[in-house]
């Protein structure tokens, strides 16, 4: 019997950007709970909850004070258990963020542990400044050094990411069984499982100088190394063999390769992961520097990890990245033909389908017009850093306006009304202007609107067992044409996809099950940004 994680169709929520309830700005739990009559209509099986738990928002979220907690902005813990009992009425399941590759240095352990006489010492990594400089040369995800100095403490700790953000010791284990503990608690609350932030690069094998490179020099003694994958089996065996649960991992750096030894089913580490390479296909090096879209390199990389894996964590966006319609498709004349296409691209590869907030009524990018607007912590160090080596500021901006996290986060637009419905206060994030024109009220009852396409789509793949079970083989990988096909038993469907604002030939016998277009599809063209799915 299919686990039914890999029938179901997940729903990432952002919650501060979600819906307000309380006129503060920010999105909160009560405001989810709202509109889960929205997404069983849609029909969303899974709600993956973004970081809902105490932070300083330094990181918004990412930074955690406190694994037990709720933030209250968001709510309260009768708020949470109240949104798992409605989901769960609604057969919806949910799984949380488990951050725990650090904490927020405001975390009770952190301030203990700058004591050098504290039993919270070693649950994170402190060491000696070396000839007064740092105690290695390592560099972190966020654009900085790693290393912080800490004057009560008087040494260095470590920081992949921000500051704020302090990595924990594994190899302590009263620190596995601190996280053991935290996973038992929201388990048994009644959530289904976690994805797993950055969740490849727990623990650091040595702490000597790394090769100098561009970006993230000394990865090579903590990226995939083998007491990540002992301390995902001991994860397995002391907690989540023991509920009927399942976890996502965020993975960095990764290859097919190295994911089967993350997720292949006789390792037993996580169910699935995320994989950034396709993410990667319009970039030089680093998101920073970006190429032109091409679908071949797109296509070839879906390709290859499709076939990798036994079963896939498929995603076009999230609260990472920029909206997938303005970055794979035409956010302007193809707007809801490309975004559209995206749809049937991600409902139909093997593996299970993810949404983010808003994808399924084609938001799109911010136009941001200042760095002031910006509050991600990543997009501001990034753009210090552009400063320092003398970019030039109009360059500087334009790699920050296309790749800020924050081009996801701006609010879900509900309606046309003040602030698109998500709230009566000031946003926390400007509202996207487009609200007008993009938002779930005038899409909700236009049968040819891009939500309700995907809900055709979500129902399609429920109903068939080619597109959940089958097989994956590309026919046609071209600058601006992917094609492929599902296959289960003696049934066989082809999906193929235009990504570009010209019509291109696609000669394919068989049924039309569907198109994008009303017209439909005929004459061995496809239309710009058409996609197609046909009976074989």
């Amino acid at each position: 019997m299919m686990k039914w994680w890999k029938e179901r169709v997940v729903y990432q929520i952002y919650p501060r950007s979600f819906q307000d309830t309380d006129g503060d700005g920010i999105g909160d739990i009560q405001g989810i709970i709202r509109h889960l009559d929205d997404l069983s209509d849609l029909g969303v099986g899974i709600i993956w909850l973004s970081s809902v738990y105490p932070s300083p928002n330094a990181d918004y979220g990412y930074d955690i004070s406190d694994y037990y907690g709720i933030n209250p902005e968001y709510g309260t813990m009768a708020d949470m258990e109240q949104l798992i009992r409605e989901a769960d009425m609604r057969d919806i399941k949910i799984i949380m963020d488990l951050v725990i590759n650090h904490t927020s240095d405001e975390h009770a352990w952190f301030q203990q542990s700058r004591d050098k006489n504290s039993p919270y010492r070693d649950y994170y990594i402190w060491r000696p400044g070396r000839d007064g400089k740092p105690p290695n040369n390592w560099t972190s995800f966020f654009a900085e050094d790693c290393w912080e100095y800490d004057d009560k403490s008087g040494e260095y700790y470590l920081h992949l990411f921000s500051k704020k953000q302090p990595d924990l010791n594994y190899h302590n284990p009263k620190v596995l069984e601190e996280v053991k503990n935290i996973m038992r608690f929201w388990l048994d609350k009644g959530i289904s499982g976690f994805r797993c932030d950055v969740i490849n690069v727990l623990y650091k094998t040595s702490l000597e100088d790394g090769r100098k490179r561009l970006a993230l020099t000394g990865r090579e003694h903590y990226i995939s190394q083998q007491g990540t994958h002992e301390i995902l089996r001991s994860l397995n065996r002391d907690v989540l063999d023991h509920y009927d649960c399942f976890t996502v991992g965020e993975t960095v750096f990764i290859t097919p390769e190295t994911a089967r030894d993350f997720c292949g089913s006789e390792h037993r580490e996580l169910d699935m992961l995320f994989s950034f390479e396709h993410m990667e296909t319009d970039q030089f090096y680093v998101k920073w520097f970006k190429r032109k879209f091409n679908a071949e390199k797109f296509g070839r990389v879906i390709s290859r990890w499709q076939n990798a894996l036994e079963w896939n964590a498929n995603y076009l966006e999230n609260h990472d990245q920029p909206r997938s319609v303005s970055r794979f498709g035409d956010d302007g004349i193809y707007w809801s033909e490309s975004a559209k296409m995206l749809c049937v691209l991600l409902l139909t590869l093997k593996g299970t389908p993810f949404i983010y907030q808003g994808q399924e009524i084609g938001m799109t990018n911010f136009d941001f017009t200042s760095i002031y607007q910006i509050k991600d912590v990543e997009s501001h160090n990034v753009y210090r850093m552009a400063k320092r080596l003398h970019i030039p500021e109009t360059i500087r901006w334009r790699m920050i306006k296309r790749t800020t996290r924050d081009n996801a986060r701006t609010p879900m637009q509900w309606n046309d009304g003040f602030n698109a419905g998500f709230t009566t206060g000031k946003p926390w994030l400007p509202v996207n202007p487009n609200y007008t024109r993009i938002n779930v009220e005038s899409q909700i009852n236009n049968a040819d609107s891009i939500r309700n396409f995907y809900k055709t789509m979500i129902k399609l793949r429920a109903g068939n067992d080619v597109l959940k079970y089958g097989n994956f083989e590309a026919l046609k990988i071209e600058r601006h044409l992917f094609a492929y096909k599902r296959t289960y038993g003696d049934q066989s469907l082809i999906i193929a996809l235009n990504f570009s604002p010209r019509p291109r030939k696609f000669n394919c016998s068989g049924e039309v099950i569907l198109s994008n277009y009303k017209t439909g599809f005929s004459g061995g063209v496809l239309k710009p940004y058409e996609a197609v799915i046909i009976k074989a």
